[in-house]
């Protein structure tokens, strides 16, 4: 091992142990990746940004812009409307509704067709009287496997296809991965409608109705004439245990109390910290005659209560309440209500937050937000739909029935398959067809000029950006080579075959925990100086590491979709694998011996 070699796995090392651990982005993290390696002389200062110009840099961004034109134009709700059955029974049902978010993620974003479909799964759920989550992780899964289909249909294609040319050969085309795709994808699909139901853990009993979050965590203040005043704390809890609520904290003077002495008692503005299902908080504040923290009064001169007056002007039956999740693509993640005035600029309350198996210490109004969130928010209709369209949020209560504009919608699609036909047929490069798609969008006003950047998840683009030159590193330093040798050496020389078994479940493995153009990055490098020793073609790898980065269903974090299912299903992070190891298992039974039939060694 070089210098230069025992460096780079070093950096590599604690590259993947920080994607693990989470507490960084992982745009940050790929960027401190890249800025390593031009420190230590790895990658060349002066070429260390060319990844930003990458071809699958650009086409993932061409197309997350492509895929908001389709859904703000509402084509796709459209589709959804003729394609899903109203009056089945659960299983044609189920059938359509993950047949459909895979057909979507071959050619737009996973995480929009996912989110696109949430509120159908969940109200299919209710009407059927099983939980959310029976529903809610086989769409998830079923719209990832849809991804692995087409060269657009999720970024490690793409990176794939880069590294394809790398080789000598053409990067791979549109429609190279559809073969090889499409069987795996329908025989996880049909794996999913016949035991996923089963196999799903079963949260928060049978009754979808109140969406299975854990409880919400909600401040209520005492105000002068409450009933609680002079009661204790543990007088309260027994009146809340009729209705399945807790006291978890007691904040006085700006001070709370973690676990406060039962037997104290509370005085006036005291504000109790309750953890209880969203359908009993009216209760609650009717019975001990509390008052959510957000109607607390204001100085009447005060921003905060010119925005009350404002919206007290409209008829109390436009004030309604609204459950949404926090998209991984939010600018809400890391922030709080306070630090975007969330009352002062928008006129709407944060009543309350759940956040899957965590009780934060922070006061409700400061609580840092994750995505996966799901956050309890009351205010006119116009203004949650303008939050939740500017942050990336998915209401997931009854959603109003938006009306496709049939030409934009006709329009959007047209441009999408026109794009689509000009990169299979070889007319332009994926990167310029999907551009010259954009500013079809952008002329034609599909979606407003000022609003284009909004629709790019930024940190997906940062991340690709950055790792590419670190990809290239391994390569020119010979850590690729190394690795690959060291593959050999634990088994994959036996056969061909082996090779490609041990690459695609590796891949699998470390796409559970890292994101999944990340680790298609990593391995790209390591399967081309693998095949290169064994003397075949990098193909059957490639398109290994292709499948196996698409099939992140071990773990919540392993890919977008699975996070943000994560409070909406009331899961649990162990949750996924009693699912997801078996549909691992049955895509590389028919990976393993279809991709050499179709790209032979």
């Amino acid at each position: 091992m070089t210098q230069d070699q025992g460096i780079f796995l070093a950096i590599l090392v604690a590259t993947v142990t920080l994607f693990i651990w989470g507490r960084w982005r992982h745009d940050m993290v790929a960027v401190a990746a890249l800025l390593a390696c031009v420190a230590f002389g790895l990658v060349d200062r002066d070429t260390a940004f060319e990844g930003f110009g990458h071809p699958a840099v650009v086409t993932v961004a061409c197309v997350l812009i492509l895929s908001r034109a389709l859904q703000t134009s509402g084509a796709v709700d459209a589709i959804a409307q003729r394609f899903i059955p109203s009056d089945a029974g659960i299983f044609l049902t189920l059938a359509a509704l993950t047949t459909l978010g895979a057909v979507l993620s071959a050619f737009m974003n996973n995480v929009g067709a996912l989110a696109l479909l949430m509120p159908i799964a969940i109200q299919m759920a209710a009407k059927h009287d099983i939980a959310p989550g029976k529903v809610l992780m086989p769409l998830s899964f079923g719209s990832i496997l849809g991804g692995m289909t087409t060269l657009i249909g999720t970024p490690p294609n793409l990176i794939v296809a880069g590294f394809r040319r790398e080789t000598g050969e053409s990067a791979f085309s549109m429609f190279a991965f559809t073969p090889v795709g499409v069987t795996v994808a329908a025989s996880g699909l049909i794996f999913l409608l016949l035991l996923g139901r089963q196999l799903v853990p079963q949260r928060g009993g049978g009754n979808a109705e109140g969406f299975e979050t854990d409880a919400y965590l909600t401040e209520a203040r005492v105000p002068s004439k409450s009933k609680a005043v002079g009661m204790t704390l543990k007088q309260i809890e027994k009146e809340l245990d009729e209705v399945d609520a807790m006291v978890v904290g007691l904040i006085r003077n700006e001070v709370r109390m973690r676990t406060p002495d039962p037997w104290r008692k509370l005085r006036i503005d005291d504000i109790l910290v309750i953890e209880a299902e969203p359908e009993a908080l009216a209760g609650i504040l009717s019975m001990l005659e509390l008052k959510l923290e957000e109607d607390k009064p204001r100085d009447p001169d005060s921003p905060e209560a010119q925005a009350d007056k404002e919206d007290e002007e409209q008829r109390d039956d436009e004030i309604t309440i609204s459950e949404m999740v926090v998209l991984p693509n939010s600018s809400l993640i890391g922030r709080s209500a306070a630090d975007i005035h969330l009352r002062t600029r928008f006129a709407i309350n944060m009543l309350a937050v759940s956040r899957q198996g965590q009780r934060s210490r922070a006061r409700l109004r400061t609580l840092r937000l994750q995505a996966g969130d799901v956050l309890l928010l009351q205010g006119a209709p116009q203004r949650l739909s303008e939050f939740a369209a500017q942050f990336a949020l998915v209401p997931l209560a009854e959603r109003s029935v938006r009306i496709p504009d049939t030409r934009q919608a006709l329009m959007a699609l047209g441009i999408m398959g026109v794009a689509i036909a000009a990169a299979a047929f070889g007319l332009f490069p994926a990167a310029i067809a999907f551009a010259f798609g954009v500013l079809a969008v952008m002329a034609l006003r599909i979606i407003p000029a000022r609003n284009i950047y909004n629709a790019v998840d930024w940190p997906v683009i940062v991340l690709l950006g950055a790792l590419i030159p670190v990809a290239g590193a391994m390569a020119t330093t010979g850590a690729a080579e190394l690795v690959a040798q060291t593959l050999l050496d634990w088994g994959g020389s036996s056969s061909n075959v082996a090779a490609l078994a041990i690459f695609l479940v590796i891949t699998m493995t470390i796409s559970a925990f890292v994101n999944n153009a990340a680790t298609a990055a990593v391995m790209c490098p390591i399967a081309i100086s693998t095949a290169n020793s064994l003397g075949i073609s990098a193909d059957p790898l490639l398109m290994g590491v292709a499948v196996g980065a698409s099939c992140a269903f071990m773990t919540p974090i392993g890919h977008q979709n699975n996070t943000i299912i994560l409070g909406l299903g009331g899961f649990r992070f162990g949750d996924y694998w009693q699912l997801g190891l078996p549909l691992q298992a049955v895509v590389v039974a028919v990976a393993v011996p279809m991709i050499p039939l179709v790209w032979p060694f």
